[in-house]
């Protein structure tokens, strides 16, 4: 068992590591909200979590057992404020960035990623 992981919620006197840890309950309603749609209109099936010290991601797949399609990122450290939020592909390349996640997820045309 990894004891390195944790998950926080609603736990407002410990902010800051919340936000090191995970996203923040407000950006991951966001995200599964874009996923519930997406799966609904038959263009997303399935997703995975990934955790580092440096980024939380949530990968998109078409099917369970193909690479991911997209992946949402949050950096914990950003080199600049526009570098918080990304969007990759299968190969990591940034193909979208932003300082605002609902901005970011909103502005995106997935048909056309």
């Amino acid at each position: 068992m990894n004891n390195n992981l944790k998950l926080i919620i609603n736990n407002s006197n410990n902010k800051k590591l919340e936000d090191k840890h995970f996203f923040e309950k407000e950006e991951l309603k966001i995200i599964l909200d874009l996923y519930a749609k997406m799966v609904s209109e038959g263009s997303w099936k399935d997703y995975g979590l990934n955790i580092s010290g440096k980024q939380v991601g949530f990968s998109v797949f078409k099917n369970a057992t193909e690479n991911a399609l997209y992946k949402i990122c949050k950096n914990f450290n950003p080199k600049n404020k526009n570098l918080k939020y990304l969007i990759t592909d299968t190969n990591g390349k940034i193909l979208k960035n932003s300082f605002d996640l609902n901005v970011l997820l909103k502005n995106t045309n997935w048909k056309k990623l």
